[in-house]
């Protein structure tokens, strides 16, 4: 027995596992151009004040109410929120394995012998307990695997929310770029309808040949066309909107008239030079992590398992019993029995589990690393976006600017009958093609620049906000 403590003994404690982090390469610099020095920073306070904080910042107040809206009706917060309540309830299960047991049971009888023996009762009670003693930490690995997987599960859900707030910037800028393309395509309606008038007119006077009153009239239901067009693409994209956020149709439709269509005129983002404090932001990051180290301790676990197992119980209880005019009482307590388990044979499957844990282990270090590759891709991939929106907004505005004084002039000209209806009409293709492609590079823009926040985690700190995960029950201890 000394012998066999001893042995018992030098192999407490927890085995050997894998490394619970996984080594993934990481550049030393970003190779796209990063946004200017003065660029507003991003704020990411892991919250979701901090979240609807980041958004109100951006100057739109109704955007941050559509944001929240649409996270109270999201299904995949709903589900992730559901993943952390069962991770939660395993992680409790699994450090409970840790501690005592203890139950309490009760019975009562009442029965009769063979007559004329007296009727009998018999009233017991028991409190008893058992524990298993960890020798070789495979409860420990377990606890541990459940708490990377609680720590993983509320991740997801923080970068559920970053995705649901990244979804519904994109539908809502993309709703305010549509009706500025439609107040742009409502105005050159107006006008190809007044060329037409003029050109009636002019028909009707001698001055203007068939041939351009048709040109004319051809032009201004071309224009009514796309206005049409253009109303109906904005109200494909409201609907989207109502679908993503709960809000009734009318009620959507009137906030987004009392609010001005506007697209943010400056959407630079500043990044972290340092690709390994981005991957700290990133929840999906951190949940690919946390993964590896579950993985890691479920190594442990199975390990464990090929070595001895001690467990010890006892109880402590009390009995009454009652036999006509006799009656008494008893006092019962034993601690034991200690049994000690003693793994012999199992035809491999305490080995074939272990080969399992590790391949498990291999296939999540090596999906983590191809996450943080993914990722770095996505923030190199936002910041060229960003840095040609940037280098061609300028001349944009400054092709916007020629296009509209040429149209202006040849307008002016065909009025005073000095130009032709054909430049006319080609200095408007002109200048319409150069609005609207305006507006798409500010919604281009726009689009990087949540691609950016998306890329970089979003509010996310890279650290569990516990108080930020809605309560789904009982604590984790």
């Amino acid at each position: 027995m000394a012998l066999l403590a001893a042995l018992l003994l030098s192999g407490c404690g927890t085995l050997s596992r894998a490394p619970a982090d996984a080594a993934a390469p990481l550049p030393v610099a970003w190779q796209a151009p990063l946004p200017r020095a003065d660029a507003e920073p991003l704020p990411h306070d892991g919250s979701p004040a901090g979240l609807q904080g980041w958004w109100q910042a951006q100057g739109d107040a109704l955007l941050p109410e559509l944001i929240a809206a649409a996270q109270r009706e999201s299904p995949d917060l709903a589900s992730a929120l559901s993943l952390i309540g069962n991770a939660r309830s395993t992680r409790v299960a699994a450090g409970a394995a840790l501690a005592p047991t203890l139950d309490v049971n009760a019975q009562a009888a009442r029965n009769s012998a063979q007559p004329p023996l007296p009727i009998g009762t018999t009233v017991q009670g028991a409190a008893q307990t058992a524990w298993e003693i960890d020798l070789f930490g495979a409860n420990r690995a377990a606890r541990d695997a459940a708490q990377a997987r609680l720590e993983g599960a509320q991740a997801g859900w923080h970068d559920a929310r970053v995705a649901v707030a990244a979804e519904v910037a994109t539908r809502y800028y993309s709703v305010r770029a549509c009706r500025q393309l439609l107040v742009i395509a409502r105005a050159d309606a107006a006008s190809r309808r007044e060329t037409a008038r003029l050109t009636r007119l002019a028909g009707q006077a001698g001055f203007q040949s068939p041939a351009n009153q048709a040109l004319a009239d051809a032009s201004a239901a071309d224009g009514e066309n796309r206005v049409v067009q253009q109303a109906a693409s904005c109200d494909v994209e409201i609907k989207t909107l109502v679908a993503l956020t709960g809000i009734a149709e009318p009620e959507l439709r009137r906030r987004l008239d009392e609010s001005a269509s506007v697209l943010p005129q400056s959407s630079a983002a500043a990044v972290p030079a340092v690709p390994a404090d981005m991957v700290g932001r990133r929840p999906d990051l951190v949940r690919a992590a946390r993964e590896v180290a579950a993985a890691s301790a479920d190594i442990g676990n199975a390990e464990a398992q090929r070595y001895p197992r001690l467990s010890l119980s006892g109880s402590i209880g009390m009995a009454y019993f009652a036999y006509g005019d006799n009656t008494g009482k008893l006092d019962t307590w034993s601690i034991g029995p200690l049994a000690l388990t003693l793994p012999i044979y199992d035809g491999g499957r305490r080995s074939a589990n272990i080969d399992a844990a590790r391949l498990r282990y291999a296939s999540a270090a090596a999906a983590y690393r191809a996450a943080v590759r993914r990722a770095i891709g996505e923030v190199e991939q936002a910041l060229v976006r960003l840095d040609s929106t940037a280098r061609r907004s300028d001349a944009a505005q400054i092709a916007v600017a020629g296009y509209r004084d040429f149209f202006r002039a040849a307008e002016e000209r065909y009025r005073s009958g000095l130009g032709s209806l054909i430049d006319l009409e080609e200095a408007r293709r002109s200048r319409l093609a150069a609005e609207t492609a305006l507006i798409s590079l500010r919604q281009e823009r726009t689009n990087a620049w949540i691609g950016l926040y998306r890329a970089v985690g979003g509010d996310w700190d890279g650290k569990p906000d516990i108080a930020a995960v809605p309560d789904t029950g009982r604590k984790t201890p």
